[in-house]
């Protein structure tokens, strides 16, 4: 009778997932998807390419032929929502935690902890590295308490000294692009046993261009055309070693930008100085830090009777849809600049003005901060066109594929995703 209920089984599977030797228990593993179970010859393959400042209309541009064709043969969605304030370092964190910058603690590209002094810099190696900045269960450092073996190429927090995946690679912007695609092919030639499942990579030529050119210039419209070039290179090459149908690919972005004008500059430098003003962060999202508690509200206030291309909040009033107050390295005053305007705090108005004609980190929700994303693979529908997704839910999205059970505090939720997968 036992034997008949095995065979039944096997047979109520979707046929399109099993082979003749999809039986063997040394090679077969069990998925359950959308509550249903599946049997796979092996764990499954997942590979994230992020092209940081990838706004989502780029596509559009008639400029990206490669990722039309992931487009064609798998999912597309409208855009990809980033976490709040819309900069690298902190959605790159969010999409491999599934937690919102209060609750993974990289709040900022950089920022203070106004208690020791310290600082992290996304250009400083030592604090980038620093364990202590870093909360939440990784990804990677999920899959590897269950025995996945993980790989990055660059992405930004996978450089810390304890928590890092198995194989990974220091960022170096000088490497060639093919050379970190021939990096992720190397891993995935290696034998079986050391091969990693799930395997990072970045690129960052957009997000230079959008800032130096702005997001309508064609430096910019070059870069696209450029890393869809990339894409190409890619996927033939995961065709060369007969990967191609075995990896489920997502090509994403970590936020927008949009074009800034000398004309929309707000001069901060008079109230930092005045008031002694620590601060962290950057335009267009900025904390201060009263040295003097009893001052916050007039500083509050005074920035008040200037609120224009900006809003100030205290800490405790600061949207709830920001999810950007419950951290305690956060200052008591938080000013964001409205689209398209810049905070000027101590650098030289003509310097700034030189080096920038793009930005991003403003609201999460306005259109030109959005993302992209776009998947296929074996675990993705063909075809699929969907409106917005949110980072914070690739996380467990990639746990629902791997099969791995997810941390219990995090904020993404794979109720609004898993309606992508087959």
């Amino acid at each position: 009778m036992f034997k008949k209920i095995i065979l039944l089984f096997v047979f109520l599977l979707p046929l399109n997932l099993i082979s003749a030797d999809s039986v063997e228990k040394e090679k077969t593993y069990t998925q359950t998807i959308n509550g249903l179970l599946y049997q796979v010859k092996e764990k499954p393959y997942i590979l994230i390419v992020s092209l940081d400042g990838f706004r989502w209309d780029y596509l559009n541009r008639n400029l990206t032929p490669s990722l039309k064709k992931i487009e064609n043969n798998g999912i597309r969605a409208l855009t990809l929502q980033p976490v709040f304030p819309s900069k690298t370092f902190p959605n790159h964190y969010s999409i491999v935690t599934g937690l919102y910058p209060q609750n993974h603690g990289i709040i900022h590209n950089s920022f203070i902890n106004i208690n020791t002094g310290e600082r992290y810099r996304i250009g400083d190696t030592v604090s980038v590295r620093n364990d202590k900045w870093y909360h939440g269960t990784s990804i990677w450092s999920l899959l590897q308490k269950n025995g996945i073996k993980t790989a990055s190429y660059f992405w930004p927090g996978s450089e810390v000294h304890k928590a890092h995946p198995t194989y990974f690679e220091k960022f170096d912007k000088s490497i060639p692009h093919n050379q970190r695609i021939e990096g992720i092919i190397n891993w995935l030639q290696l034998p079986e046993a050391d091969r990693p499942h799930l395997l990072l990579l970045y690129f960052c030529d957009t997000d230079t261009k959008g800032h130096h050119f702005g997001p309508d210039s064609e430096e910019l419209n070059n870069a696209v055309a450029f890393l869809d070039s990339k894409i190409a290179y890619l996927q033939k090459r995961l065709n060369d070693i007969a990967m191609h149908n075995k990896i489920n690919l997502i090509v994403l972005s970590d936020h927008g930008m949009t074009n800034i004008t000398d004309s929309k500059i707000i001069d901060l430098s008079e109230i930092i100085s005045k008031y002694k003003l620590e601060y962290s962060g950057k335009s267009p999202v900025v904390s201060l830090y009263p040295k003097n508690k009893n001052k916050k509200s007039k500083i509050i206030s005074e920035l008040k009777k200037r609120e224009k291309g900006f809003k100030v909040y205290s800490k405790s009033n600061t949207p709830v849809y920001y999810h950007y107050s419950q951290n305690n390295l956060l200052g008591e005053i938080l000013i964001v600049a409205d689209k398209g305007y810049s905070l000027l705090l101590k650098q030289k108005p003509a310097d700034f003005r030189l080096k920038n004609k793009g930005n991003h980190g403003y609201d999460n929700h306005l259109l030109d901060m959005q993302g992209i994303f776009l998947a296929q693979g074996p675990f993705f529908k063909r075809g699929y066109k969907t409106g917005q997704l949110r980072n914070i839910d690739i996380y467990p999205l990639i746990c629902r594929i791997m099969n791995v059970t997810q941390p219990q505090k995090i904020d993404g939720n794979i109720e609004y995703i898993d309606f992508i997968l087959r």
